[in-house]
């Protein structure tokens, strides 16, 4: 059996009419066809509803049936469960025995969004859409404009950089007018210039992901967010120090520094502060994960390493730098390494230990 199906998504039909829907048969499709242009002449779903008993009465070799369904004004995901429904109720009031094919008609891409619904519950054969022949898809330009412009990232990456182009003119104007020539236009070619490569390299992803990670730690009280600070400050504060023993080097050596040198006094310089950054934030991890009762002995493992990992950096680079000994070179070469093997033993042993505890618990 062959189902014709006019689709109304917004519910033209029920609300202009008051009939109440599905609407199934030749006639009733008819008088509802009718009320619907005496209701709204210039309703293109009237279009749609007359299309359905055209295409009935071409089918005269096989069994066909003409239904009309709606959906709800406003809500497209609403609006499709309640066509999904209706069609239920049409598929149910055809029960025949037969297998039931569907011709979809619509008036136009927005209707057609409920096709996956519709191919949910029925076979479609065909989609045949209905649009008045002066404006041949007009309507399809429209729905397809509205999508784009209510669409965020779309938005955000198409009308952000056209806004901008716009006001370069003006804003180059009123410049002049100030006595700025050239300021105001540089400056906001330069702001697009670097919203087009944030955005082609795809750094607007990252600066949103960060955004959101802030905002969930002042939300949720992580104290992740406190240590990240204070790590981001250590890590300032090591780099200017590294800078300033490069420079007392370079002004206390006789000969230029060579790459082993220079590497080395920056090392020398920084590498206590990077080791505390280093340590704050494990520790704010450390502090979250417990929080969060997701804890693990071996979490602790973190900022013994990165001492372990500081005290060697330090001892190598005071070595190339000749501020410390051979002897104290071997020293925290073997601390550094004695430290690391510890906390890895002793948190490996306290996480067996509590894990056998939970057992017996």
């Amino acid at each position: 059996m062959l189902l014709v199906l006019c689709v109304d998504l917004d519910d033209d039909l029920g609300r202009k009419t008051g009939m109440e829907t599905p609407v199934v048969g030749r006639e009733a499709v008819r008088k509802a066809a009718v009320a619907l242009a005496i209701a709204d002449p210039e309703d293109s779903d009237v279009n749609v509803l007359f299309e359905g008993l055209h295409l009935i009465d071409s089918f005269d070799d096989e069994a066909v049936e003409v239904a009309a369904v709606t959906g709800v004004d406003g809500r497209e995901v609403e609006a499709n469960r309640q066509v999904g429904e209706e069609v239920d109720r049409v598929l149910a009031e055809l029960d025949t025995g037969e297998d039931v094919r569907a011709v979809v008609v619509t008036d136009g891409a927005q209707d057609e969004s409920v096709l996956p619904v519709i191919r949910s519950r029925v076979t479609i054969d065909s989609v045949r859409r209905v649009i008045v022949r002066q404006a041949q898809d007009l309507e399809s330009m429209y729905y397809t404009i509205k999508q784009v412009l209510d669409d965020p990232e779309t938005r955000g990456t198409l009308l952000v950089p056209l806004g901008i182009l716009l006001l370069i003119y003006p804003l180059t104007i009123l410049a002049n007018l100030l006595g700025l020539p050239g300021t105001v236009f540089g400056l906001v070619s330069g702001l697009l210039g670097l919203y087009l490569l944030a955005r082609g390299f795809g750094v607007m992803e990252w600066v949103d992901w960060g955004v959101e990670r802030v905002r969930t730690g002042l939300f949720t009280g992580r104290v992740t967010l406190i240590t990240s600070v204070v790590a981001l400050a250590l890590l300032v504060i090591g780099g200017v120090s590294g800078i300033q023993t490069l420079e007392t080097t370079r002004e206390a050596a006789a000969d230029p520094l060579g790459v082993v040198d220079i590497i080395a006094a920056l090392t020398f310089g920084s590498v206590q502060w990077f080791a505390a950054a280093g340590v704050m934030s494990s520790l704010g991890r450390v502090t979250d994960e417990y929080i969060g009762d997701d804890f693990h002995w071996r979490y602790l493992n973190a900022p013994f390493y990165i001492v372990a990992i500081a005290a060697v950096l330090f001892g190598v680079s005071g070595f190339f730098l000749d501020e410390a000994s051979l002897e104290f070179l071997a020293f925290m070469l073997t601390g550094g390494t004695l430290l690391g093997v510890a906390s890895t033993l002793s948190f490996a042993v306290a996480e067996s230990w509590t894990g056998r505890q939970q057992k017996i618990g």
